[in-house]
Order: structure tokens, then C-alpha cells, then sequence
């Protein structure tokens, strides 16, 4: 047995690091891998779509529910700036940008709308939420989302302007307290 593991210690390794990493208990270490690089490439890449290419958001109709029960309805934020964020506690990439968004709600909170968006179990997003210290608005979806808002894709974030064109459509992790976001609201703020 001694020399079965001394000649495939290796293999062993890495078939140990493959497991881990692929498995609950490797979330973690898959955020930490996948927040760095989104930093990378939230720096290379811009967010911010074309002004041409803008889609405008004609149906802002959409009720959601938040953790504590209360309705809201995505129109009644009509000429403010908004951050919708579909996400979920078991999505890696999810996971990676939490501590940036709660990074920008503590600084724009007052300023910009925030909407995270989830239909991952209720408990579990409380616990998630709790065990992190987040403070951020998680809702889910009493109503259809409108087809500009609609994603298959986890994690996806929208910043929509105040005339209601949606200017980020993000699919994917990205550093969402860089100084280029901050610019961004900051422009759609004036």
C-alpha cells in the first residue's frame, strides 16, 4: 500500500484538488479563483453599452417580494438609477461579486436603487445573507420579469439610467466596486 501511494502521490493530489474543487465545499476557493479574475477583466472590458445599442426599458411593470415580505414594483423606481442582480447563493460567480456589491450599496446605497434578485430557497438566502453580514435588498420575483430583464444566466446584472435605457447588460462575475462602476453611476447620477 506504502508504495501504491508513494508512486501515485500525485495523481492522488490532483485527484483530491479536482473533488474539492468541484464539490460544495470547494465553493469558496471557485469564488476567490473567479473574483480575481473579474477584476481583471472588469478593468479590460467595458460595461457600459454602446449609447446606439441601448435598449430602452418600455415595460418596467414587475412585482417582487423581498426577504421580509414586503411588494415592490420595478415602476415605481421610474427616473432613478437602478442595479437589478439575478443571482444565487450556489452560483460561484454569484458568490465572487457579493463583497463588491455590498462595497458599492454602502457607498451608493442612498443614491442608486439595488434589487438582488433570487429565486434560490428563501432560508437559505437568509442564512447565506446573515452568515456574510450582507445588508443588501434581496427580492424575488412575484411577477414575470420584462423581456429586457430576462436571463438565463447566473450571475446577470442590468444598471438602467434614468430615462430608463438599460446601460449595463452583464452576464457573468465582474468587479462591481471598480472605480470605472463608480464612474458610470456617477454619470447616470447627474
Amino acid at each position: 500500500m506504502v508504495e501504491f501511494l508513494k508512486k501515485n502521490v500525485w495523481n492522488i493530489l490532483f485527484f483530491g484538488f479536482v473533488l474539492f474543487l468541484f464539490t460544495p465545499a470547494g465553493l469558496p476557493v471557485r469564488a476567490t479563483l473567479i473574483k480575481g479574475v473579474s477584476m481583471i477583466t472588469t478593468r479590460i472590458f467595458s460595461l457600459e453599452i454602446d449609447k446606439e445599442d441601448q435598449v430602452h426599458l418600455d415595460n418596467n411593470d414587475w412585482e417582487l417580494m423581498s426577504l421580509d415580505g414586503q411588494m415592490v414594483n420595478l415602476s415605481s423606481f421610474a427616473g432613478q438609477v437602478v442595479v437589478v442582480n439575478l443571482w444565487a447563493t450556489w452560483c460561484p460567480p454569484c458568490v465572487a461579486e457579493m463583497p463588491g456589491f455590498q462595497d458599492l450599496f454602502d457607498a451608493y446605497g442612498d443614491k442608486v436603487v439595488f434589487l438582488f434578485i433570487t429565486n434560490d430557497d428563501r432560508e437559505r438566502v437568509q442564512n447565506f445573507i446573515q452568515d456574510k453580514g450582507y445588508r443588501l435588498p434581496v427580492y424575488y420575483q412575484a411577477s414575470r420579469a420584462p423581456l429586457e430583464l430576462s436571463s438565463n444566466s447566473l450571475p446577470t446584472t442590468y444598471i438602467i439610467g434614468k430615462d430608463g435605457s438599460i446601460v449595463t447588460n452583464k452576464s457573468g462575475a465582474a468587479d462591481w466596486n471598480s472605480g470605472k462602476v463608480r464612474r458610470l453611476l456617477d454619470k447616470l447620477l447627474q
